[in-house]
């Protein structure tokens, strides 16, 4: 089953706690300055005024300040994490009126067919069933729903899932030291997620056994992924 398994969760959210105090500079530098602009380019669009969304794997609450943005600030938002400290900062970062639900991919405490959007950034790969997660997500949305995912891609490509697994296994870690200290080692965590997150057709399919439509795209070579699930 694709997803990182309840063990190995328990280590990533250990890890994703322990990074918190450099957690928005190093996933810039790493990103090579990209992930606000994959943010950007998943959302618009996409959202409309008025929705309600859900941003899932909320950590910093990223993906809801470029929608709040993207939309004059005209949203309701749910931040969903497992992690309490993500959310505490992410409400006091960016609105004091969202709403905050702490919690897994997998069982979401929200009724059906209730949420215009889902958002997932940098974050899916972390659900330890990917299958039960992709199920709740769709269980959760209105039927002209949306699920917008921004996230390290797993090319195809032997080649060039090589040369995505080389950074992150790395490279990754060189820069993410020179930018925070011994803390920044933490984050080659990120290559044992890659390990276990499917590639980007696979994903693809996975997508498709529940939703109606997908939108694929790809930059960095497949080592970026924007993806856009229609209900």
């Amino acid at each position: 089953m694709s997803g990182l398994g309840l063990n190995y969760w328990k280590e990533v959210i250990g890890v994703l706690r322990s990074i918190i105090p450099v957690y928005d500079k190093v996933n810039k530098s790493i990103s090579l300055g990209q992930d606000d602009k994959y943010r950007h380019l998943g959302l618009i669009g996409q959202i409309r005024p008025g929705d309600l969304i859900l941003d899932a794997g909320s950590g910093f609450g990223n993906m809801s300040s470029k929608a709040l943005e993207i939309l004059n600030g005209n949203a309701k938002i749910i931040l969903h994490d497992p992690i309490p400290e993500m959310l505490y900062h992410a409400q006091n970062r960016v609105n004091q009126r969202l709403k905050l639900s702490c919690g897994v991919f997998e069982f979401m405490p929200f009724r059906e067919s209730t949420i215009d959007d889902v958002l997932c950034g940098y974050s899916l790969r972390d659900a330890f069933s990917l299958v039960e997660a992709i199920s709740e997500i769709h269980r959760v949305l209105k039927n002209d729903g949306r699920f917008i995912i921004v996230d390290i891609g797993k090319p195809d490509n032997m080649f060039l899932r090589s040369f995505v697994a080389f950074y992150l296994k790395y490279v990754l870690g060189i820069i993410a030291y020179s930018v925070s200290g011994k803390r920044g080692l933490k984050f080659k965590t990120l290559h044992g997620t890659f390990l276990r997150w499917p590639k980007n057709g696979k994903l693809n399919d996975l997508l498709l056994e529940k939703f109606s439509r997908v939108k694929f795209t790809k930059k960095m070579f497949g080592g970026a992924i924007i993806v856009v699930a229609y209900k």
